[in-house]
């Protein structure tokens, strides 16, 4: 989206949903509520007080004139019009920004069961990633495409790791110098937002420390799509499979991706 066509789209946004809160659900004292309102829902001047910014810069980010809005400055206004979590979600996308509340909003121990459940209803390889790539869900095809390293509990499964710090990764994928390269690119792609995440920058540091491809393709700061395609592995006893690979986003927790691997047609 175009610069002043996403700002345009931001301000009216936060327009309509000013216009659709009814004053007492937003905490106003009485007094303000008092005498003849002429402005559906909340007046700019009584958001911009419970934000806690000037009336001018709030009415600018509804006119579409900011350059830039905080993701904090974002995040008051959030809080402020009560935005439920899918709003908010709309509201940091048109604004192309981070929620600072997003890190704690998805805990993994907040999976639904039933998203869980159909992780295993696959009968080709499938796994769930997290937003940093630790695999919190396979099926019994995966483990048995990827052995122990889904087994291994002296460390939460990662995909990054298994590829850079694991001697199984290199036997098992077909090409591995030219997918790992790719792994790089589509993981930068893929948190964006979160490079100043904690626990990012954690997995960044150790897999530059233990390998060395890892912090060249990191440096390169190239970005792919993570759109799946054709993979290749080899089997111990040197069989190579096929698969097409296709990614699903689920729905209500954004930060989860499940990733399949469809046996593919000679």
């Amino acid at each position: 989206m175009e610069p002043d066509l996403a700002r345009r789209a931001l301000g009216e946004f936060i327009k309509t949903q000013r216009q659709q809160m009814a004053p007492a659900d937003a905490g106003l004292p009485a007094m303000a509520l008092a005498g003849r309102r002429r402005t559906p829902g909340l007046r700019r001047e009584e958001v911009a007080q419970l934000c806690g910014i000037s009336v001018t810069w709030y009415t600018w980010i509804e006119q579409g004139r900011t350059e830039s809005v905080s993701p904090q400055a974002l995040a008051r206004i959030a809080d402020a019009l009560r935005l439920p979590r899918a709003k908010r979600t709309y509201l940091f996308e048109l604004a192309g920004k981070k929620d600072p509340a997003a890190p704690d909003q998805h805990e993994e121990s907040s999976i639904a069961p039933e998203i869980l459940e159909v992780v295993s209803q696959f009968r080709a390889p499938a796994y769930l990633l997290d937003r940093t790539w630790n695999t919190v869900a396979w099926n019994p095809a995966a483990r048995k495409l990827f052995g122990g390293w889904l087994e291994d509990r002296s460390t939460r499964p990662n995909l990054l790791r298994f590829m850079f710090a694991s001697e199984q990764a290199r036997s098992l994928t077909v090409d591995w110098e030219q997918r790992a390269h790719r792994l790089v690119a589509e993981f930068r792609a893929d948190c964006a937002a979160l490079l100043d995440d904690p626990a990012v920058l954690r997995l960044v540091d150790e897999l530059s420390a233990c390998n060395a491809l890892f912090q060249r393709a990191w440096r390169l700061q190239d970005v792919v799509a993570r759109e799946g395609g054709e993979r290749r592995f080899r089997t111990p006893q040197g069989t190579e499979l096929r698969y097409l690979q296709v990614n699903f986003r689920v729905a209500n927790r954004p930060d989860l991706k499940l990733v399949t691997l469809m046996p593919a047609a000679d």
